[in-house]
């Protein structure tokens, strides 16, 4: 049996080439698949967004902003959820002629799929906090005050 001898820099230099050989390994490893994932995770991506467009459509189908005599019966609601938390937007809407408790039922669904959407897709967003607009009546119809209509 005859002995290799290796030097001790030869031995340190082919130490620290494996182990660098095995990070490029694990690195590109990873980046793949982050950076391509697959058919059946984009079409679910494709569904929770789907999902989240038609709750919000039927929230807002729900929401009635006409119907009140005073301003005090303008309300506004949280609609969607954002990658950092909150709401997206806020709806305004006249609570003597909208069924508030079928609306905040619909709003709950749409920031529970709107929230799983956004973890699928690895959503990321600005972290400021958006307060609720205020709102009044304009021709017996709730609008928000900031943008003079409703979201």
């Amino acid at each position: 049996m005859s002995a290799v001898r290796i030097s001790r820099g030869a031995s340190t230099a082919l130490a620290a080439g494996v182990i660098l050989s095995g990070v490029i390994a694990l690195t590109a490893a990873s980046c793949s698949a982050v950076g391509s994932p697959s058919a059946g995770a984009a079409e679910d991506t494709a569904s929770l967004r789907k999902a989240v467009v038609q709750l919000e459509a039927d929230a807002r189908a729900l929401a009635r902003a006409d119907g009140c005599s005073a301003a005090n019966q303008c309300r506004t609601a949280p609609v969607g959820n954002r990658p950092c938390g909150g709401p997206r937007t806020y709806l305004a809407y006249c609570a003597a002629t909208t069924d508030s408790v079928a609306l905040f039922r619909k709003l709950d669904a749409l920031k529970a799929a709107e929230t799983k959407f956004n973890q699928a897709s690895n959503m990321a967003g600005t972290c400021e906090f958006r307060m609720p607009p205020a709102v009044g009546l304009d021709g017996g119809s709730c609008k928000s005050q900031a943008t003079g209509a409703s979201p």
